[in-house]
Formats: C-alpha cells, sequence, structure tokens
C-alpha cells in the first residue's frame, strides 16, 4: 500500500516538471506528470491525485479551463504555478476553485510549504465545522463562545470583525480572496470592498503587535487574505 500523497504535475516544460518531480520525491511525495491539459483532466479521473500542481500556460488548452473542469466534480486541491504574476490572474484562478497560486520562479521551501498547507486544508475540511476552537501563536478562538483572547486577554471585535476573523481561521493557511471573503461575510450581491479593508484594519488593529506587519493575517496584495498557520 502506498502511504505516500500522489501528486499530479501538470507542467509542459520538461526542465522545471522534471526539477519538482526529483524534489517531491526527495521528500516523500509519489508523483504523475502530464504536459497537456487535456491529459491532465483525464489523469485526474484516472489516478485520483492527493493534489495537483497546475501550470496555466499549457500548450493546448489553458489551465483556466483545467481548472474548471475539475472543478465540476471534484474538490481535489490544486496549487496554481504560473509565471503570470498579474493579480487579476491569481484571483481569477483562486476565484475559479484554486487553494493557491504560486509565481514562478519559486523557492522549494515555499512549494513545499505550500503543497503541506493545501493537503492538510483537503483532510481537515470535513471536520472543521466541528471543531470548537482554534489558535496560533498566542491568538485563540473559542467558536461556541463566541470569544476571542490574546496572550490570555480577551479581544473585544464588533459582530462583523468576528465573522471576518472566523472565516479566516476556517480556511487557515488558504487565500480567501476579496470577492469570497465579501460574499460569505455581506452576501452574495454584496459590494463592500471598502468595508472589507476598513473591518481588516480594525481587526489588525486589536490582534498585531505591528499592524504593519502582521503576524496573525496576512495580506496577499490585489488578492486577498491569508490566516497564518504558526
Amino acid at each position: 500500500m502506498h502511504n505516500q500523497p500522489l501528486i499530479l504535475i501538470v507542467e509542459d516544460e520538461d526542465t522545471i516538471s522534471n526539477f519538482i518531480s526529483s524534489m517531491l520525491a526527495s521528500n516523500g511525495y509519489r508523483c504523475v506528470k502530464t504536459g497537456s491539459g487535456r491529459e491532465a483532466t483525464a489523469m485526474t479521473a484516472s489516478h485520483v491525485p492527493d493534489l495537483i500542481l497546475l501550470d496555466l500556460g499549457l500548450p493546448d488548452i489553458d489551465g483556466t479551463e483545467v481548472l474548471k473542469q475539475i472543478r465540476l466534480w471534484t474538490d481535489i486541491p490544486v496549487v496554481v504555478l504560473s509565471a503570470r504574476g498579474h493579480e487579476r490572474e491569481k484571483v481569477e484562478a483562486l476565484d475559479l476553485g484554486a487553494d493557491d497560486y504560486i509565481t514562478k520562479p519559486f523557492g522549494t521551501s515555499e512549494l513545499l510549504a505550500r503543497i503541506r498547507t493545501a493537503l492538510r486544508h483537503s483532510r481537515n475540511l470535513g471536520q472543521r465545522e466541528t471543531v470548537h476552537n482554534f489558535s496560533v501563536g498566542d491568538l485563540k478562538i473559542d467558536y461556541e463562545k463566541r470569544s476571542v483572547r490574546l496572550s490570555g486577554q480577551e479581544v473585544h471585535l464588533t459582530p462583523i470583525e468576528y465573522k471576518i476573523l472566523v472565516l479566516l481561521s476556517r480556511h487557515v493557511g488558504k487565500v480567501l480572496t476579496h470577492a469570497f471573503m465579501i460574499k460569505e461575510v455581506w452576501g452574495p450581491y454584496a459590494s463592500e470592498n471598502q468595508a472589507l479593508r476598513v473591518n481588516m484594519a480594525n481587526i489588525r488593529r486589536k490582534l498585531e503587535l505591528n499592524p504593519a506587519e502582521p503576524r496573525y493575517i496576512l495580506t496577499e496584495v490585489g488578492v486577498g487574505y491569508r490566516m497564518a498557520e504558526e
């Protein structure tokens, strides 16, 4: 039996694909590879990998189309690897269901960390609603009591601030786009970009020792926010 996670690498540049597969193999992962978007969809169904590393610039169909097709029937975590560094492309991929987005060139340690986060998030997704507490560093949230404590001291949040913090903590380690957060907090027809920014600034003032260098809630510029894992 194979206990190591299986990762599908969708990358048409052989040099990059071989580098990633060698690096993953040396870190305890099994790999299958393809440079074709259409093959990627078929291999997702036939191999049922634990995670997909998806390049967007594929020769046959765009990686975003692969992502759309995959998301019609599976929640397998997808980490996008792309040379496209524009915020618009990142937001589009994340809103289409990518779990994370790494811009090329990337470091080995960064890629491994993002893979671990995506796999952990996938395993915990079904259990997260039954978890009663969350903690990272000195920050602790008690979902049942609706209380937030920092270094043992209670933090007073407004209902909206608390809702935003819980949303981020339920998806710890994952980038949440502005659009996703607005929909979850204010509803599907809301347009509350300014309200989100204001509330986030207030939350940081209450939680962060230095709001300009946050420890708990990290900004993905132009894309959204991520709750730190440690």
